[in-house]
């Protein structure tokens, strides 16, 4: 399976280090281009159908700069399926954790 980050500097830092190829973008136009580039979203340089990886992973940071271009490309369904992890600085107040989410859909504390 595909992987690619964008966010922090340091956190694409680390997934190089395990193998996984991403984008070091800290302004909203940084970020909005490499979600595009990678998506194939916009104008501008695309993937060939073949190198879109399968999962795109955001920090949280990242992805809340781009909040309203991920809810409208989660909505079609599409590859790369979009996963957030929260940065060095920990996860943004106001986030469910993954533990949260899970204990809300299944309702049972884990």
């Amino acid at each position: 399976m595909n992987f690619y980050t964008i966010g922090e500097r340091e956190i694409v830092l680390a997934f190089k280090m395990t193998g996984v190829d991403g984008a070091v973008a800290q302004t909203r136009q940084e970020v909005l281009e490499a979600f595009n580039r990678i998506t194939g979203r916009g104008e501008g340089i695309k993937l060939p159908v073949e190198s879109v990886p399968k999962v795109l992973i955001l920090t949280e940071r990242a992805a809340s700069l781009i909040e309203a271009e991920e809810i409208e490309w989660q909505k079609t369904g599409k590859y790369p399926l979009i996963v957030e992890v929260p940065g060095l600085s920990g996860e943004q107040s106001g986030k469910k954790t993954l533990t949260d989410a899970i204990r809300e859909a299944v309702g049972i504390q884990i």
